[in-house]
């Protein structure tokens, strides 16, 4: 199940005091940069395994982030997300903790700004994800295992609120969702697809130059 972090709400909170401040406009050529902090959380059913016996819950996880995105005309911008690797812990219904990843999400988007030169600047985005899996680990149930995870493209959104401090400089909130879906092998057998498509909700300041 889904878990929604209090920073992302502390910080929503946050950006609607800063209302007042300085618009930060977005014109063709200009960059923007990104840190900050999100949470991944995979949907409440991730699917089943082992021709529908085992029923798969991926837990959630934090990590830092980072955006570039460069700006081709004026609102509309090309956007890349990286993020440290996130390490989510793999439960089986019936089982427990059977494992764990982790993984490396990167997202290109094409996204467009509504109302730039305003003090509160809304965004949409579309573009693609892909989701690499590594470090793979088994416990419990499946100790002594081989667990290999499979690497995954899909589509991805994005949407969020960029609350101007200045005129270079944003504190934005914003949520993702990720198309992904990974074929699962355990001792190299095939098992079947963990479906995770999770959606990311997260904090950072985003600045221009």
């Amino acid at each position: 199940m889904r878990k929604t972090s209090p920073l992302l709400l502390s910080s929503l909170a946050a950006a609607l005091a800063l209302a007042a401040a300085p618009a930060m406009a977005q014109s063709k050529g200009d960059w923007t940069i990104g840190a900050g902090v999100h949470q991944v959380a995979p949907k409440s059913n991730n699917g089943s395994l082992a021709g529908g016996t085992l029923k798969v819950d991926v837990d959630n996880d934090i990590k830092p982030t980072i955006t570039g995105e460069y700006f081709i005309a004026d609102n509309l911008g090309i956007e890349l997300l990286a993020a440290l690797p996130f390490k989510h812990d793999i439960n089986i219904a019936g089982l427990g903790n059977v494992g764990s990843t982790k993984h490396l999400p990167p997202v290109v988007s094409l996204q467009y700004h509504f109302n730039s030169k305003g003090k509160v600047s809304p965004f949409l985005g579309a573009g693609i994800n892909y989701t690499t899996f590594f470090s793979e680990k088994t416990g419990g149930a499946l100790a002594g295992s081989t667990l290999k995870m499979e690497d995954s493209w899909g589509l991805a959104a994005h949407a969020g609120l960029d609350f101007a401090i200045n005129d270079k400089g944003s504190l934005r909130v914003d949520v993702r969702w990720m198309d992904i879906d990974s074929k699962v092998k355990l001792d190299g057998e095939k098992i079947g697809t963990v479906n995770i498509d999770p959606l990311a909700y997260g904090v950072s300041y985003v600045f221009k130059f």
